[in-house]
């Protein structure tokens, strides 16, 4: 009797760890598949027993769609790099008095490769007029010109005048430096581009107000020197802008309404070179 009773216990415990093992094996959750991000790549591994001759691994490519930017886009200093010369229109023939008097075409011929133009815009903002497409850009900076002369030619003040010199200068520059606000339509063609890859064109008016100008000049006899203040030049600069993007690659130009001068010379600045800025 014993010896049964002891079967049965033993059969029954059995069974138990039988179906304990059952349901142990049924109620172990699957091990979750596998993910890695490479940029906007997702690769998952797809769970199925590695082999040879097949793939574990799955691969998708997540492609984020393109947003158009914010409806007003602040940039803090932009810098242009370029070159600045004037036209010549003087009817030197009848300027026979006041500013220039005497003077020809001559004397005023400039070294291009070292008249500079640099400006600084201090902030640029474009508003959003019509699907990013058409824009509003305007800003505030300084212009800095440079005009170097291949003459000896001299400014003076009080009264303003030009003349040439009988010292042999080895430079003599004016330097005309303008703050000026720009306002221009922009027209993007590819808004949802990055800044690097648009492509479009801009153009509007400047007005710049003279709060500097000087003539500088060196030679032996002078060592380096300068004249600064009222040298017959406009205290007000109004010009038409222009500006293209060529993806990374961006251009200025600038020309203004009117000559520089007061009075007299009929020298109409203008500028252009390369922009250096995100848009």
């Amino acid at each position: 009797m014993l010896k049964k009773m002891s079967l049965l216990a033993l059969a029954g415990i059995f069974c138990l760890q039988t179906q304990a093992q059952t349901d142990t094996t049924a109620k172990t959750p699957a091990k979750p598949a596998d993910t890695m991000h490479i940029g906007n790549i997702i690769i998952l591994k797809n769970g199925a027993p590695s082999s040879s001759s097949s793939n574990d691994w799955e691969y998708y490519v997540n492609k984020k769609r393109k947003s158009y930017p914010a409806n007003i886009e602040t940039e803090w200093v932009m810098v242009d790099l370029g070159f600045s010369n004037f036209n010549d229109k003087t009817n030197y023939a009848s300027l026979t008095s006041g500013f220039g008097a005497g003077s020809n075409e001559s004397w005023f011929n400039l070294r291009n490769g070292k008249s500079m133009n640099v400006n600084i815009w201090f902030v640029m903002q474009k508003l959003n007029v019509y699907k990013h497409v058409v824009n509003l850009k305007y800003g505030i900076g300084l212009e800095l010109n440079n005009y170097m002369f291949d003459t000896n030619l001299r400014f003076d003040k009080n009264p303003a005048r030009v003349y040439i010199d009988q010292i042999d200068y080895s430079k003599t520059k004016l330097a005309a430096d303008y703050l000026t606000v720009p306002i221009m339509i922009n027209f993007n063609f590819t808004p949802r581009n990055s800044s690097f890859r648009t492509f479009g064109v801009s153009a509007g008016i400047s007005a710049g107000y003279l709060y500097s100008s000087r003539n500088k000049f060196v030679s032996s006899e002078t060592g380096k020197d300068k004249v600064k203040g009222d040298l017959g030049l406009n205290d007000f600069k109004l010009a038409y802008i222009a500006e293209v993007m060529l993806g990374p690659i961006k251009l200025y130009g600038s020309y203004a309404f009117e000559s520089m001068y007061k009075d007299g010379l009929d020298h109409t600045p203008y500028s252009f070179g390369i922009r250096l800025g995100y848009w």
